[in-house]
């Protein structure tokens, strides 16, 4: 099998090792994979902010950066999400259409991937820790991911996983809302990490690099004893 690998923004600017953990994990299931070096952003940020011209040009490049018939992997439920969600809005009715549907039958986010397409759930991975899970509101309600990770996880040698209470409460980034709404961002973010302490995790575990920050700036804030991981990284662990 061959598959194209799309690497979001967040990954690419602030974890760059989710994204070579995740080249690692393909090569060791013996999957091959191109990496087209003139990808950018697929637009979601300009979307969520109503800059949807932008938006939309962002949209045609990406559809131009991915116009193979194969899978586009990627390690984000939200820009994936987003893709298959809203590319439809974008360019309904408009030449980009049969490109557009193309590529929506193609591309899938990472653990949705291994489970569903490669019928993997061990990967071989050791992580002796305790960690939560936080599905991102757009994992879950966009993308409708939940079991595949948690599947996943469950097959970590050493880890233990332990729900938190009111696992499928936003975390508080939202994107810009973050930024224009900080206050209330922040308030839902120690709720959220509150939440994971309780378990007494040592970890929370997440497919979206973006919620992860968003709760990472709290804890490393209030100095408090716990860590946030992709679940790609946790994969990744102990080969």
């Amino acid at each position: 099998m061959l598959v194209d690998i799309f690497i979001p923004c967040f990954v690419d600017q602030v974890y760059p090792e989710t994204g070579v953990n995740m080249v690692k994990i393909l090569e060791k299931l013996n999957v091959a994979f191109n990496y087209n070096g003139n990808q950018t952003c697929c637009g979601q940020m300009a979307f969520n902010s109503g800059f949807w011209d932008d938006a939309k040009q962002m949209g045609e490049k990406f559809l131009r950066d991915f116009p193979n018939d194969r899978p586009v992997v990627g390690p984000s439920a939200s820009c994936i999400g987003f893709v298959r969600n809203y590319y439809g809005w974008l360019f309904h009715n408009t030449a980009h259409h049969l490109e557009y549907k193309l590529l929506k039958k193609n591309i899938v986010e990472f653990t949705d991937f291994l489970v569903n397409d490669l019928n993997v759930v061990d990967v071989g991975a050791t992580f002796p820790h305790v960690v939560t899970y936080h599905d991102s509101c757009a994992a879950l309600r966009e993308y409708n991911l939940k079991d595949e990770p948690r599947r996943l996880l469950a097959n970590v040698k050493g880890l233990e996983l332990r729900e938190m209470r009111e696992n499928e409460v936003c975390c508080g980034f939202g994107g810009t809302f973050s930024a224009k709404f900080e206050p209330v961002s922040s308030a839902m973010a120690e709720q959220k990490v509150m939440h994971a302490l309780e378990t007494g995790a040592e970890y929370i575990v997440s497919t979206d690099s973006s919620c992860l920050m968003n709760q990472q700036a709290y804890i490393d804030k209030n100095n408090l004893p716990i860590k946030t991981i992709h679940i790609i990284d946790v994969l990744a662990s102990g080969w």
